[in-house]
């Protein structure tokens, strides 16, 4: 019995990352033109001051979940919630309150503090307007949790993967022409708001509406503090990712940060992989915690870490040996983050295992997960503080300082997945380990083959060099590196479960 629901797991596991990989694709193909139009209209300046206001836009929206984008699953499989729908109902709503109260108000807080958005001074009225996307942000990550829990990812790759990067995408080239200095800040918020009413539409036909529901100060009150743990950990681990471009927007010119945010936004695409299964293994998590199978979560985080960590470093490989020419594509005065861009690459392939060991910390050991996630965070700011105060001392420009942020954060990262590894394989009592040589012998060749490329002209660097990469990297890891348990990724049905 526990053999085939494991089986059915990894299904289950496998069958969401197909899913939501389609939807990176979809990202991918929106997202870049998002940065070519940014970069080519707006320019870098107007790049690194929207950055700025979007770090502590995002950072308060994920605060305000109150954890509930990955404790809603917990909350979900306990008790009488899992077979009763008007339970689970009750559920999702408190959690879309609690949101809601928390979002207006730190809405309202940045609306007559535009400060802390806008370090640099510089912003319009219409700009201080992009606080009003906290709330929908807010209830957007638990709508999409709440179906996620029901397997149901495709929403979440139409809200985010389609819906929010196009609309961003397609609204910043209109709005340049009716409010050229606001049009990003602008083009967020209707994104933002479009996502929000495409996730709604099938939280309320799976859920309904609220069905004998009143608020409850007590639940709100019970939810919020045993939320505050998993609250503080989205945010920390989030911010990982931010807190290079706070501080580096606190040192350098605008201009740098529009670079920089650029290289992010081009990294932030394989970390994107990550979301592919992360929907889908929290309540897989979830339900193996509530049977006591232990070796069947350490199996799946494996599983899992070894897929994200095997496709992460191939598209690392594709964007970063030609980064150049990547950077290039937003604009000529970009490529000076191309140092920037290399090391966030390799940043976000060392902290898969973190991401996936965290998937089950989060469960089995929250205080101690945080304790991880905010001696991280503290290590992060010392290291990237250190750099921008060397390079004062030195004389460094600004895209040294960036790069230098950039490798701060992925020291960072890679002590942080040792750390979390080995604290998960000591409560599970098994090895956590998602890394493979195979992972060596398909780099190497791939490099070399995209070395070879950066000898051609730009655009065929780019037309031909990337795929020459991807496809050299996925033939090597195909037949060394993946097993029978690992092409159950690439398979539709699995004991005909998988329909």
């Amino acid at each position: 019995m526990t053999e085939r629901t494991d089986q059915g797991d990894i299904a289950a596991l496998a069958k969401g990352g197909r899913t939501n990989f389609f939807g990176f694709l979809l990202r991918l193909a929106a997202r870049l033109p998002f940065l070519f139009i940014a970069g080519r209209l707006y320019g870098a300046d107007a790049l690194g001051r929207f950055a700025s206001a979007l770090v502590i836009v995002e950072l308060a929206a994920m605060l305000c979940t109150m954890g509930e984008k990955r404790g809603l699953a917990q909350r979900l499989s306990d008790g009488e919630a899992d077979t009763d729908p008007v339970a689970a109902n009750h559920i999702v709503f408190d959690g879309l309150l609690v949101a809601l109260l928390f979002g207006s108000a730190a809405a309202a807080l940045l609306y007559f503090f535009p400060a802390l958005m806008f370090p640099s001074g510089v912003f319009t009225s219409a700009d201080r307007l992009i606080v009003l996307a906290i709330p929908p942000l807010a209830l957007t990550e638990i709508a999409l949790a709440a179906q996620a829990y029901k397997f149901d990812i495709a929403t979440t790759v139409r809200a985010r993967a389609v819906v929010e990067p196009w609309t961003i995408s397609i609204m910043a080239g209109v709005l340049f022409y009716f409010i050229p200095d606001s049009g990003l800040s602008m083009a967020y918020l209707i994104s933002i708001v479009a996502a929000a009413l495409t996730a709604f539409w099938p939280l309320f036909r799976d859920y309904g509406l609220p069905r004998d529901w009143k608020p409850s100060m007590t639940r709100m009150t019970r939810l919020t503090v045993r939320g505050l743990p998993l609250a503080s950990a989205d945010a920390i681990e989030w911010g990982t990712r931010r807190l290079d471009l706070f501080i580096l927007g606190l040192f350098a010119a605008p201009a740098a940060v529009g670079v920089y945010y650029v290289a992010q936004q081009v990294a932030s695409l394989p970390q994107k992989l990550k979301t592919s299964f992360e929907p889908i293994l929290g309540p897989v998590i979830t339900r193996n915690l509530k049977e006591k199978n232990y070796s069947a979560i350490a199996a799946q985080v494996c599983q899992v870490g070894f897929w994200i960590i095997a496709a992460q470093a191939g598209i690392a490989l594709a964007l970063g040996v030609p980064g150049e020419g990547v950077m290039g594509l937003v604009g000529p005065g970009f490529v000076a983050g191309t140092g920037a861009l290399a090391f966030l690459l390799a940043a976000e392939v060392v902290a898969a295992t973190a991401v996936v060991s965290e998937a089950a910390l989060v469960y089995v050991a929250r205080l101690r997960n945080l304790s991880i996630s905010v001696a991280t965070i503290l290590l992060q700011a010392l290291l990237t503080v250190g750099v921008m105060l060397l390079a004062d001392k030195y004389g460094f420009s600004d895209f040294y300082r960036a790069a230098g942020a950039a490798l701060s954060l992925m020291v960072a990262l890679g002590i942080m997945s040792l750390a979390k590894a080995w604290l998960l394989s000591r409560i599970l009592g098994h090895p956590v380990n998602n890394w493979r040589w195979a992972l060596v012998w398909a780099a190497a060749p791939a490099v070399v083959v995209g070395f070879a490329a950066t000898f051609l002209p730009e655009w065929a660097e780019m037309l031909f060099g990337i795929p020459a990469i991807l496809l050299t990297y996925g033939w090597i890891i195909w037949h060394k590196g993946f097993g029978p348990e690992d092409r159950v990724l690439f398979r539709r049905n699995l004991g005909g479960s998988d329909s």
